[in-house]
C-alpha cells in the first residue's frame, strides 16, 4: 500500500502538486498566456502543451479504469453526474475565463506567481478564496444561482444515459453496452486533443513545452491514482467507521479553486486537522514546488500593484475566478484537465467556455488599446465581429 492514513494521502497529493508548480514555473505553462500567444501572436505553442496535458491525462485515466477500477462516476466533485447543468457550466466558465485574464492568470498560475513573489497574485488568491468560500460554505449560491441554475438542469437519467460521460451518452443514444465503447470513446477525445496539439508547428518544435505539457498531465492521472486506487479506496471505506470524518477524502485529482475557499475555511479554524483537504495539499504543493524552482533559478521577484487601475482589475478578476471556478465545477486545471480526463460532458463544455471568455477579453482589451476613443461596447462588437458571432456589418472598429 502507498498509504494507510490520511496524512499520507495529503503528502503525495503536495509532492505530486509540487512538480506540477515546478514544470509550470519552468516551462511558463499558463493556460490564459496560451490563449493570449493565440489572440494576439498566432502561436499556438502554449495552447499545444495544454491540449497534450489533456490528451497524456485522457490517456492515462483510460488506463487507470482499465487496470485498477477506479470508480469515476463518484468523485469530487462530481464530474460524470446525470445532472448536466449546462447553464452552470457555460456561465461558469464564462465568469472564470474572463476573470483569470483580469487577473493576469488561472487559478494553478496564481499559485504558481505566488511562489515567484507575486504580491498581486496572493491578493487574487484571498479574493477568490472569500468567493469560493462563499459559494460553497455559506447559502450565496442558493440566492444567487441555485432555482435558475436548477431549472435550466437537465436529467439524463430519464432519457436512460447513466452520467454525462461521453462514453455513457453514446451507449445511451446507441442503445449498446459495450466495453469497447468506453475505449472508442476515450481513444477519440484524446486522439482530437493529441491533434489538435500536434498541429501546432510552434508546439513540435519546442521541446520544454512537450515534456511540461506531458508531466503536467501525467501528474493529474497521478491524482487520480492514489484517490482512487487501492490505497484510496480503502482509506475512503477505513473512514466511512470515523464519527468525526476528514473532510473530502474521496476519487478526485487536482483542482484549485474550491481548494482555495477550503484553505480560508480551515484558517478560520487552523486547529482542526480534520477540516485539510487533498485539494489544499496541492494547492501549497503548486506553490511550494513553484517557489523552490525560483529560488533554484534565481528569478524569485517580488512584486507589486502597479496602479490603482492594476490593483482593481485584479481585484475584479479573484470575485470573477472564485465565483465562476466554484459554479463551472472547476478551473483550467480542475475542469480543463482533470475534468475532461473524465470524459464528461460538462467538463468540456467549461472548458471552451473558459478559453472564449478568455479570448474574447483579451481581444475587447486589444481593441481598447488600439483605439483610445473606443468604447466598450464598439470594443465587444468588433471583437465578436472577428469571431464571426456577429455579421461582418455590425462591425464598429477597424481590426488593427
Amino acid at each position: 500500500m502507498l498509504f494507510e492514513t490520511t496524512t499520507g494521502l495529503l503528502a503525495y497529493s503536495f509532492a505530486g502538486a509540487a512538480v506540477m508548480g515546478a514544470v509550470a514555473h519552468k516551462t511558463n505553462f499558463c493556460t490564459m498566456g496560451s490563449v493570449s500567444d493565440w489572440i494576439n501572436m498566432g502561436n499556438t505553442a502554449r495552447l499545444g502543451s495544454w491540449f497534450f496535458s489533456i490528451a497524456v491525462a485522457i490517456f492515462g485515466v483510460m488506463l487507470l479504469e482499465g487496470l485498477y477500477s477506479i470508480p469515476l462516476d463518484s468523485t469530487l466533485p462530481p464530474y460524470r453526474t446525470s445532472g448536466f447543468a449546462w447553464l452552470r457550466y457555460l456561465l461558469g466558465g464564462l465568469m472564470f475565463g474572463i476573470g483569470m485574464t483580469l487577473a493576469g492568470g488561472c487559478g494553478s498560475k496564481t499559485l504558481i506567481n505566488i511562489g515567484g513573489g507575486s504580491l498581486r497574485s496572493l491578493f487574487v488568491l484571498l479574493v477568490a478564496g472569500i468567493m469560493a468560500y462563499l459559494m460553497t460554505k455559506t447559502a450565496f449560491y442558493e440566492k444567487v444561482f441555485h432555482s435558475w441554475i436548477s431549472a435550466t438542469t437537465i436529467n439524463l437519467a430519464n432519457a436512460d444515459i447513466q452520467s454525462q460521460s461521453l462514453a455513457d451518452i453514446a451507449s445511451g443514444m446507441l442503445g449498446i453496452q459495450s466495453m469497447a465503447l468506453d475505449w472508442i470513446t476515450g481513444l477519440l477525445a484524446g486522439g482530437l486533443f493529441l491533434f489538435m496539439a500536434l498541429r501546432s508547428k510552434q508546439f513540435r518544435k519546442n521541446t520544454p513545452l512537450i515534456i511540461g505539457g506531458g508531466i503536467i498531465g501525467v501528474v493529474i492521472v497521478f491524482g487520480w491514482y492514489i484517490s482512487g486506487g487501492s490505497s484510496g479506496q480503502q482509506l475512503i471505506e477505513s473512514i466511512e467507521w470515523l464519527e468525526e470524518r476528514p473532510l473530502g477524502v474521496g476519487v478526485q485529482s487536482y483542482t484549485f479553486i474550491n481548494p482555495m475557499g477550503e484553505t480560508l475555511g480551515w484558517l478560520m479554524n487552523p486547529g482542526n486537522s480534520l477540516l485539510i483537504t487533498f485539494g489544499m495539499a496541492a494547492l501549497l504543493g503548486v506553490i511550494a514546488g513553484s517557489m523552490i524552482y525560483a529560488l533554484v533559478s534565481r528569478t524569485f521577484r517580488i512584486t507589486r500593484f502597479s496602479s490603482w487601475q492594476d490593483f482593481f482589475r485584479h481585484l475584479a478578476g479573484g470575485l470573477l475566478m472564485g465565483t465562476g471556478g466554484v459554479l463551472a465545477m472547476g478551473c483550467t486545471i480542475g475542469q480543463g484537465i482533470t475534468g475532461s480526463s473524465t470524459l464528461a460532458l460538462g467538463s468540456f463544455l467549461a472548458l471552451g467556455s473558459i478559453i472564449f471568455g478568455s479570448a474574447i477579453t483579451i481581444k475587447t482589451g486589444y481593441y481598447r488599446m488600439a483605439y483610445d476613443d473606443a468604447t466598450f461596447t464598439a470594443a465587444l462588437i468588433s471583437s465578436l465581429v472577428d469571431f464571426r458571432l456577429l455579421p461582418e456589418s455590425l462591425r464598429k472598429l477597424e481590426a488593427p
